[in-house]
């Protein structure tokens, strides 16, 4: 079995490619050692000790090293996990693979638990397809995923995941290609905001 590895814009984080399937569907993002615990594979990558973020995208998982850590030396270590999860069969998550998927939660916002307005239904509809189709892949390719957190008076509510999350460019994606391309398939849209 052979390991692909890329670069992503968060200089933090690798991408690796495993050539099979990781997640059937929706991504996974584990932040901390404890939301690990439900994946032997994302606790393996932080028992290594210098990792900070695990994320499983549908045929890739990207980890986020900690600062100051040398990706010279992690990479290897890295690599060695994945290839021993893979190569061994280890279910994904524990209690099995549907165990502990986690598809996100698109009607999930940040108001206190109120849902997206009805009468923007359309609105909202029209910028799930364009973050579905236009976003997400661009989003993947880098490592990372986007979740969408609602629609408010104008504004799109967007959460970046993976690689994505706290890359030094994840700003000026969201302000210049995102809310661009929203803006201009959708002119209900006048602002796109990170939550």
């Amino acid at each position: 079995m052979y390991i692909e590895t890329e670069t992503t814009p968060n200089p933090a984080t690798l991408k690796f490619l495993p050539g099979r399937q990781v997640m059937a569907s929706g991504t996974r993002e584990f932040t901390s050692p404890e939301a690990a615990a439900a994946s032997p594979l994302a606790e393996a990558l932080f028992d290594i000790g210098e990792v900070t973020g695990v994320f499983f995208g549908h045929d890739f998982v990207s980890v986020t090293a900690a600062p100051g850590a040398d990706w010279p030396s992690l990479k290897p270590q890295v690599v060695s996990v994945l290839l021993d999860h893979f190569v061994s069969g280890a279910p994904l998550f524990t209690g099995g693979d549907a165990a502990g998927i986690s598809v996100p939660v698109e009607e999930e916002d940040l108001f206190e638990g109120q849902a997206d307005d009805p009468a923007d239904a359309d609105i909202v509809a029209q910028i799930k397809d364009l973050l579905d189709t236009r976003v997400r892949p661009a989003v993947a390719n880098d490592g990372g995923d986007i979740i969408y957190r609602g629609f408010r008076e104008g504004v799109v509510f967007l959460t970046m995941q993976g690689a994505c999350s706290g890359c030094p460019s994840s700003t000026a994606t969201l302000k210049h290609g995102i809310e661009g391309l929203l803006k201009h398939y959708v002119p209900e849209v006048t602002e796109v905001r990170a939550a």
